[in-house]
């Protein structure tokens, strides 16, 4: 197995190295990752230029980002573009060795373009519309602000064409679905089920619309579903929230293909994403050369570990967006990160010191190629006023997160002088790789039929998640395009909505050696979110080695418990009675209620590999922990047992360590290392470097 699993992970790198190839020319792997930071020239007077791009450049910064929200700028009136104060700021920075990512400024139109043409603006489900002074307030999905946003866009990209002092592009600001109930939408939203379905019949049958005479006798008749309105129908919701995020990510793509057509191949473009797993735009844009993320660590949410842990964050929040976009095209970067205290939380405390340093280490142990910082200055006007940046309100100041942005940037510039280019990660780290095969249409579909208040989709995955980061196991986030093969272990939790051709995928990616494990909820409903007319989750039976008798739901005052291998965990959320075929084990029963010693966990072999299923959601995640030990122990895979809040990565020959824990841990590292920042004791807050 270990023999087998060493040639897989190298299967796993070469296939990264093929999506990344693109991408991977505009970073030199000797720079490791670039810093820069969000700059705003428009919002400062211009004789403060000068000075402010000086200190960027004195504190480390490599690249400053322009022209986010400065369409009113650019574009003062119908037709009339001025760039020349654009042409200053991007003269300064270079003056000063500091390159340049230039934005579209489509999140945020001029007041004269909203009062002329109304139409651009969303509208809502109440019919209200939104109205210049925020921004994200056109509609993506109207014709006319389509066409003329990426008029603007042309004479852009047109002007900075092959200026080497631009190194890419970021399109719009933090995309998400969009979400319009205008005329445009609408008809929009007919074009698009009329080119899937082509017949109304076939739409009929996908949406169901038998059940309580919903039959349509035309296209024309399709509205835009009302979410308001208690029980809409849930195909046709189901099909609305793939139209949305197909309306934004094509006008992503538009916006790059303009681009593109003016700047040729050697800038770089990308976008901002939050990372909301399940709003199911993340990976649907076709023509960007790779993703980005924004994240924000510390604004007020209470999670994190002990008494003040929120001053730090949730230890896997950047762990798990890392894992996910650099799969995506084996390039990332992480757009925005936060420098200090925000203002638009509930509750906006001071990070812990040393936290923002924390964060950028642990960007970076992801594999990210750049962090940029928003923003350089702390704004004086506008809506975030009490939004930290690198220098605070007199313009001069470095902040405590200046400070540490300034730091890490030195300590990264002692790292280039020790990279080696064939530096490998160690061979047991690699072993443990793991994939987590995610699809969003089964967020969407489980949170429109969740049947209790005690499941989370999202925590269901987490938990997952979080015990492969506490085993020190690399992951990787893929989707169904992905080849299957190049992962000894792959995960699949709660895959409501599948089909013939991927159970078959399934059946033949454990046969051939592979190491399948699925979790309740998998395999219930066909792709139009319909149950199958069969047994329940029948299409999935003859993989698991079992039948699904049925499913209890317990309230939340009244928990059950798991048997497993000794140990009781609790459940609530969901849990399905297994029958299971001969030759399949039972690992796992319930106890407490009428079906009592009914299995909950079962493994069997099949072909050359094997198939674990979890019927079960705990309330702690340490029944999926232990499950997921005992499968790594059948298959001969060696695991860290890291303590709670010690995150320990790889990349480019170094060993990266973040501590978020509120206590002070010992390294479990072996062997004759050579500590680059840290040490082997790492406190909270702490960060490990070391070559390997």
């Amino acid at each position: 197995m270990i023999q087998r699993i060493g040639i897989v992970t190298l299967l796993v790198l070469s296939c990264l190295d093929v999506f990344s190839q693109r991408a991977q020319r505009f970073f030199p792997k000797e720079d490791l990752l670039i810093t820069g930071t969000y700059y705003y020239p428009e919002h400062w007077d211009e004789s403060q230029w000068e000075r402010d791009l000086k200190q960027i450049k004195a504190l480390g910064f490599e690249f400053v980002h322009y022209a986010e929200f400065a369409w009113a700028q650019m574009e003062p009136s119908e037709g009339v573009y001025d760039f020349a104060w654009l042409d200053r700021a991007v003269e300064i920075a270079a003056r000063n060795g500091l390159k340049v990512i230039m934005c579209t400024s489509t999140a945020t139109p001029p007041v004269w373009l909203v009062r002329k043409y109304p139409e651009v603006l969303i509208e809502h489900e109440n019919g209200t519309h939104t109205d210049h002074g925020a921004r994200q307030h056109p509609s993506v999905s109207g014709t006319f602000y389509r066409e003329y946003s990426l008029k603007m866009i042309e004479k852009l990209a047109q002007h900075y064409a092959h200026d080497k002092r631009i190194i890419g592009w970021q399109l719009d600001n933090e995309p998400r679905p969009n979400r319009d109930y205008g005329q445009d939408a609408q008809q929009r939203f007919r074009i698009w089920v009329k080119n899937k379905y082509q017949t109304i019949d076939a739409l009929n049958r996908a949406w169901g619309t038998v059940f309580w005479s919903q039959v349509y006798g035309s296209f024309d008749e399709i509205n835009i579903p009302r979410f308001a309105q208690m029980f809409m129908n849930a195909h046709q919701i189901l099909d609305y929230n793939r139209f949305s995020t197909e309306e934004m990510s094509s006008f992503l793509d538009e916006q790059a293909k303009t681009i593109r057509r003016q700047v040729g191949t050697d800038q770089w473009i990308t976008t901002n994403y939050i990372p909301d797993y399940d709003d199911g735009h993340l990976r649907q844009s076709q023509e960007l050369d790779f993703h980005s993320y924004t994240r924000y660590m510390v604004y007020g949410e209470n999670r994190g570990i002990g008494r003040k842990g929120y001053r730090l964050g949730h230890v896997e929040r950047i762990a798990k967006a890392n894992d996910f976009f650099r799969t995506i095209d084996g390039v990332y970067g992480v757009m925005e990160l936060q420098p200090g205290q925000v203002n638009w939380g509930r509750i906006n405390p001071q990070p812990l010191p040393g936290a923002v340093r924390l964060w950028l280490w642990h960007v970076f142990a992801g594999g990210s190629q750049f962090v940029c910082t928003y923003r350089y200055r702390q704004p004086i006007v506008g809506t975030e006023l009490y939004h930290y940046g690198i220098v605070g309100s007199d313009g001069v100041t470095p902040t405590p997160g200046g400070l540490e942005y300034a730091k890490f940037i030195q300590e990264i510039k002692t790292l280039r002088k020790e990279y080696a280019p064939k530096a490998t990660p160690p061979a047991a780290y690699e072993h443990r790789r793991t994939a987590i095969l995610y699809n969003h249409e089964n967020a969407w579909e489980i949170g429109r039929n969740r049947q209790t208040t005690e499941w989370d989709t999202e925590k269901h995955i987490d938990k997952y998640y979080d015990a492969l980061k506490n085993f020190n196991a690399p992951v990787d986030f893929i989707d169904e395009h992905t080849d299957f093969s190049n992962y000894p272990v792959m995960i699949a939790p709660a895959y409501e909505m599948v089909d013939e051709a991927l159970v078959k995928r399934w059946k033949t990616y454990v046969e051939q050696g592979g190491n399948l494990l699925l979790t309740c909820r998998t395999g219930h409903k066909n792709r139009n979110g319909q149950l199958f007319e069969a047994p329940f989750a029948e299409p999935i039976h003859s993989l698991i080695g079992a039948k699904i008798d049925f499913y209890d739901l317990l309230l939340p005052q009244t928990p059950d418990l798991i048997a497993f291998e000794g140990q009781k965990y609790p459940w609530t959320s969901w849990g399905e009675i297994l029958i299971p075929d001969k030759g399949t084990e039972t690992w796992a029963t319930y106890l407490g209620d009428f079906y009592e010693g009914q299995p909950a966990v079962t493994f069997r072999k099949l072909g050359k590999g094997t198939v674990t299923y979890v019927g079960v959601d705990s309330q702690t995640g340490q029944l999926e922990k232990s499950v997921l030990k005992k499968v790594y122990a059948q298959l001969n895979i060696p695991l860290l047992d890291l303590p709670a809040g010690l995150h320990i990565e790889y990349r480019d020959g170094f060993g990266i360590a973040v501590n978020y824990a509120d206590k002070t841990y010992t390294l479990p590292i072996s062997g004759n290392v050579k500590y680059l920042v840290g040490g082997k004791e790492i406190p909270t807050a702490g960060v490990s470097v070391w070559k390997n």
